[in-house]
């Protein structure tokens, strides 16, 4: 049985799809990585809702967050993966933190959550203690949820900065008031465009330094730092100059797995949102390090990479969209559609090249439900069988 694909040059591709998946079993946490996956948010399709006002199925959103805790992965909740800022307000934000940190204490299962400052009005940037009580108020509900907090990069505080010493400041006073260490996000502008000079400089080295400074600073308040910059060295460079103790999280869709297997000098955890769709054969793939199996890590994860590399192609920031289809695809839920309206972020080719490349890997438990489904998406945008 083969099925017909668009190509980006609008021509139709014939391609067979695989008929048995990777087996691939629910397993404890790696011992020698510290793994989280950014998890997906599932819409409430039935919803009489608006791009504005976005509806979340419960029910499905929680079960995919078993589904990653059943294979020894954390859940990263609330981040720039659940469409934060693209679709998710601070409301379906807090409340999804303190449904999933339930959860995550029902069945014993990692949990960090994101606290921003997404909820303060677009416009005019507010003045910066504005911005911290904003902060505050986020670390409050994450905080009271029983989770572990994480920092995320603000769009208010990119805007309203004058210099390195607002970001000092501000990250100084909400690190000294965290009861528990925090792990710091430093997400790139092609991850959200809004955050271009963050740490108070568009010079790379110098944000760096900057960074480096709020951590040395208060080093018994971090536990470690997420850096999706998308730039393989300079993560390296960072994760040698960190001070004992400080984790760096690999947020890296591209070259992740030499950072997670690392140099004679260290490596990275991770921190993911490609791991939504992978979980499973990266929990596998890690646990491959705690007996030193640096071979069967890589045999299994390298070939990822040209999926990642092609979800979070340019313009980056809309990789969610991919990620959910294959959620779809995988059976995880029972439609393609995303909050705020934003499945349609991708072309008709990209998502084949997804599906494509997801088969290929064996990533969906049921092929001929995974096929059956991108049939039914394709006959709606008028491709013929």
């Amino acid at each position: 049985m083969t099925i017909r694909l668009p190509a980006p040059d609008g021509s139709l591709r014939t391609y067979e799809p695989r008929t048995d998946p990777l087996a691939l079993a629910p397993a404890g946490p790696s011992a020698s990585r510290t793994v989280f996956s950014a998890a997906h948010v599932v819409a409430d399709p039935y919803a009489d809702t608006t791009p504005d006002g976005p509806a979340v199925d419960w029910d499905a959103t929680l079960a995919f967050r078993r589904h990653l805790w059943s294979h020894g992965l954390g859940v990263a909740e609330a981040m720039d993966t659940a469409q934060r800022g693209m679709g998710l307000d601070w409301a379906g934000a807090a409340e999804l933190i303190r449904r999933s940190a339930a959860e995550a204490r029902a069945v014993g299962g990692r949990i960090a959550c994101g606290a921003g400052t997404d909820h303060l009005p677009h416009g005019t940037p507010p003045a910066l203690p504005r911005i911290r009580a904003a902060y505050e108020e986020q670390l409050a509900v994450v905080e009271e949820s029983g989770a572990q907090a994480i920092l995320m990069a603000s769009r208010a505080l990119a805007a309203a900065a004058t210099g390195p010493e607002d970001y000092l400041d501000t990250y100084g006073h909400l690190l000294r008031q965290a009861s528990e260490p925090v792990i710091l996000h430093w997400l790139g502008p092609m991850f959200d465009p809004a955050l271009d000079g963050y740490w108070g400089s568009a010079d790379l080295d110098a944000a760096t330094g900057t960074f480096l400074d709020v951590i040395a600073a208060h080093p018994d308040k971090v536990d470690g730092v997420k850096v999706s910059l998308l730039d393989a060295r300079r993560e390296v460079e960072l994760r040698r100059r960190l001070p004992d103790g400080v984790r760096c999280y690999t947020g890296d869709d591209f070259h992740y797995p030499e950072l997670i297997e690392g140099d004679e000098q260290g490596f990275s955890h991770a921190l993911l949102g490609i791991f939504d769709p992978l979980g499973p054969l990266a929990a596998r793939a890690v646990r491959a390090l705690d007996t030193g199996d640096t071979k069967a890590f890589r045999k299994l994860l390298d070939p990822t990479v040209e999926l990642s590399r092609h979800l979070f192609q340019p313009p980056t920031r809309y990789y969610k969209t991919g990620v959910v289809l294959l959620a779809w695809l995988a059976g995880h839920q029972d439609h393609f559609t995303m909050v705020g309206g934003l499945q349609s972020a991708r072309s008709l080719p990209h998502l084949a090249r997804a599906y494509e490349l997801a088969d290929g890997l064996g990533l969906f438990p049921d092929p001929a439900l995974a096929e059956s489904r991108m049939r039914s998406l394709l006959t709606v945008h008028g491709v013929p069988r």
